[in-house]
């Protein structure tokens, strides 16, 4: 019935157009929607869509949300764990080269397209929404050829491959900086929104005392938070190791550091034998990850990490200055884009990975860590980079097109 309405409103004119909008909107019911959110591979294309569909939910009462994503993804663990329900297509990553790989890619992009459009069209959504990665592009561009309102969410300054090809197709492209309008292109400029990112609500709802509590650190005390990587990465955990050893039993400052999985038990290895005890410490936590950063950012005071798109956004919106030493093998260099925006904004300071050390990363961190007036000043321009207001915006975005 929905998509009959919308045949007939794109084909009559005048006054008839505004009946059908009404009868449209009573067709569906005031406070209920049908969604398609679609996006993986990464935690950061998949945490803003789900951001989006818990925001969707908040908002139209009755709203249906169907994921789309892939079996081998890391949406496939994730999805199911925040209650959407989802489908799966068969689709893959390609390479930048001419192999049997990118034609196998390519053949399996094309299937998907298809297999996307019987999705589509059986699930009769009013919207889909695109947060990147190979998985976006056949669902998003099958959605876009049936007539179905489309935006996508570009994370990063450097925008990806697959929203740089879906950005003509689709009716909006929400960007999370303003540097990113410089790479598409002026023909596009009615279809750009620069909304910032989506956080998880629990990142906005925890204040300072309450993650002081939960983690057991002081309120006297400075927070410096480092961040080592889902999979552990070597060059942030050794410099991070330096700075432990410089640190402990400081009285002035307490440290947590999320090791990644992969580096948590070298880490420690490696702290034992330098005589470190954590546990007697008083002033060290390590941990290999944690279920909840939400209590860690809001008692941190400057953070050590990536500058992947999701983290940065978590980061400004507490208002925490950082040191970020991007990820070098990321698609296009983008984290370094990133990094460098924050940079220019004030709200950070970058150390490229082939370059960081222990003695480079304490040097960088005592220079801000203890200069309060330069420390607060870089958390004063955090904040302003941040957008709390980012999942506000597309909503209102999305109801200019449903």
């Amino acid at each position: 019935m929905f998509h009959d309405i919308v045949t007939i409103f794109r084909l009559t004119k005048g006054n008839l157009g505004l009946i059908i909008e009404t009868n449209k909107l009573q067709d569906r019911g005031e406070h209920s929607m049908r969604v398609i959110l679609t996006g993986g591979g990464t935690g950061g294309h998949i945490y803003p869509a789900v951001a989006i569909g818990k925001a969707i939910q908040k908002e139209w009462s009755n709203s249906e949300i169907l994921y789309v994503g892939t079996k081998s993804g890391l949406e496939s663990k994730i999805v199911p764990e925040v209650g959407f329900p989802m489908a799966t297509i068969d689709v893959i990553g390609w390479q930048r080269k001419i192999s049997i790989q990118a034609i196998k890619a390519g053949w399996k992009a094309i299937k998907s397209f298809w297999d996307s459009r019987k999705l589509i069209r059986k699930y009769s959504p009013q919207l889909v929404i695109g947060t990147g990665g190979y998985v976006c592009l056949p669902v998003v561009w099958a959605a876009a050829t049936l007539g179905i309102p489309t935006l996508i969410h570009e994370q990063n300054t450097m925008p990806g491959l697959t929203n740089k090809f879906l950005a003509s197709r689709v009716n909006g492209v929400l960007l999370t900086f303003p540097e990113s309008k410089k790479y598409f292109s002026a023909k596009l400029k009615n279809r750009l929104y620069v909304t910032g990112l989506p956080v998880r609500a629990s990142i906005l709802q925890i204040e300072r005392e309450e993650g002081l509590k939960h983690l057991g650190f002081s309120s006297k005390k400075i927070t410096l938070l480092g961040i080592g990587g889902s999979r552990g990465a070597k060059s942030i955990n050794n410099a991070m190791l330096h700075v432990c050893k410089k640190f402990k039993g400081d009285p002035r400052l307490q440290i947590l550091h999320i090791t990644g999985q992969a580096g948590y038990s070298k880490f420690c290895t490696k702290l034992r034998k330098a005589g470190i005890n954590v546990v007697e410490n008083g002033n060290l936590i390590i941990k290999p990850y944690l279920n909840d950063m939400g209590y860690a950012l809001a008692c941190t005071d400057l953070c050590v990490g990536r500058a992947g798109a999701t983290f940065l956004s978590e980061m400004t919106i507490k208002g925490i200055p950082g040191i970020l030493v991007p990820y070098p093998y990321a698609t296009e260099n983008h984290q370094e884009y990133n990094a460098r925006t924050l940079v220019k904004d004030g709200a950070a300071e970058i150390i490229l990975d082939k370059e960081i050390t222990g003695e480079s990363l304490l040097e960088a961190i005592e220079n801000i860590i203890f200069d309060e007036e330069k420390l607060k000043i870089m958390a004063e321009k955090s904040k302003k980079a941040g957008k709390p207001e980012a999942i506000r915006e597309i909503i209102q975005i999305i109801k200019k097109f449903i």
